[in-house]
């Protein structure tokens, strides 16, 4: 999915790094003839790119970024206290990420465009919430069940 260009960094390789708005890093490299990308070579050619969206294959993955901030818990639902906004479809906001925690039973956690996937989630896993995708929950029997929400540290 596409995600904003935030800042840059070189890594320990001396390749240059995007950072993305959502938290993932991804390698702008280039190396001709098989990589063209002769914007990252100058100062002048990355500060153009700021804001520009790349594909994040790492959020397409639902991958949790390294070095994000927990800021906020959801009190414990169980099948009868889910919100009815969980139940429907919905979405974080940008750079919101969430992580579904089950304690007891189970739920399926179902996933929009662009991920498109439905996960069984139960106390020996979680779930991670992808910023801005739409998703919703569906408890299967008795569970209970809470939601951690993370961000993207200022840099």
């Amino acid at each position: 999915m596409k995600r904003a260009i935030s800042g840059f960094h070189v890594d320990v390789h001396g390749d240059w790094v995007a950072e993305l708005d959502c938290g993932h890093g991804q390698h702008v490299r280039h190396r001709r003839p098989f990589v063209m990308r002769p914007w990252v070579a100058t100062e002048e050619g990355r500060a153009a790119m700021l804001g520009s969206e790349i594909d994040c294959v790492r959020c397409d993955r639902m991958e949790w970024p390294d070095g994000l901030t927990t800021y906020r818990r959801t009190p414990e639902f169980d099948a009868a206290s889910i919100p009815d906004g969980l139940r429907a479809e919905h979405a974080t906001k940008r750079g919101v990420w969430g992580r579904i925690h089950v304690v007891e039973g189970g739920l399926t956690y179902h996933v929009d465009a662009p991920v498109h996937r439905s996960l069984r989630v139960d106390p020996a896993s979680s779930a991670v919430i992808v910023p801005e995708v739409r998703h919703r929950v569906e408890p299967g029997g008795a569970v209970r069940f809470f939601v951690e929400f993370a961000r993207v540290r200022a840099r």
